[in-house]
């Protein structure tokens, strides 16, 4: 992981930091909109060949890459990880790339993502798998257990001093989307609805179609 936590409950940084970065660079998009991001120095691949002109990709290299986005996107899921969800988005009615979106926004450290409890999506897997919130009162430090609607997550109390906890919320990074309540008096985090893919935040263009297309071959 990309913080490790220290003796007084925080969260230091490690060398490895800048290795959600290297997802931005391989895609060469900013895909969470952090002002860090080196992809706002220079657009092109990571590499020596970097700066190459690209040869135009291929109706399979625009599905790996959809695919390779919005799994990143969400802390870089493991592949068995990723897959189990488009599973599910298939076994369920409706829209299959809705379905997936709605999924994906659904797991416990996007909702405390999202709550802007926590300033990246790597830290909050890490304050979710360090045991720092509940769910429905128990506590829960899977980062991909699956909110429901009238779920109640909250933080525990003696987390809620963390510094870069108090940092994150009070950031101007960005905002709170109307799908989740946060209530900072009580620390506790809940669903409103589950999100479309029109109502998700994300900073840069996400193709869902892409990525059934890519599993349905």
């Amino acid at each position: 992981m990309l913080r490790r936590a220290d003796p007084n409950g925080g969260f230091r940084m490690t060398k490895r930091i800048s290795a959600k970065y290297k997802i931005d660079r391989r895609l060469g998009e900013n895909i969470w909109g952090r002002p860090k991001s080196p992809v706002n120095r220079r657009s092109y691949a990571p590499g020596e060949h970097g700066q190459r002109r690209q040869a135009k990709p291929s109706d399979y290299g625009l599905q790996l890459r959809a695919k390779q986005k919005l799994k990143g996107y969400y802390g870089n899921l493991t592949e068995k990880q990723f897959k189990a969800c488009y599973k599910e988005a298939v076994r369920v009615k409706g829209d299959t790339g809705e379905n997936l979106i709605g999924l994906l926004e659904r797991r416990l450290d996007a909702v405390v993502y999202r709550s802007k409890v926590v300033p990246t999506v790597f830290a909050a897997r890490q304050f979710v798998n360090h045991g720092h919130v509940s769910v429905n009162g128990k506590k829960t430090n899977i980062g991909s257990y699956r909110v429901k609607i009238g779920d109640i997550v909250e933080v525990h109390e003696k987390s809620r001093t963390i510094p870069m906890v108090l940092q994150s919320i009070e950031s101007q990074e960005r905002d709170i989307p109307d799908y989740i309540d946060f209530d900072q008096s009580k620390f506790t985090i809940s669903m409103k609805n589950i999100p479309n893919l029109s109502d998700v935040p994300y900073p840069v263009q996400m193709e869902p179609n892409l990525v059934i297309e890519f599993y349905s071959r």
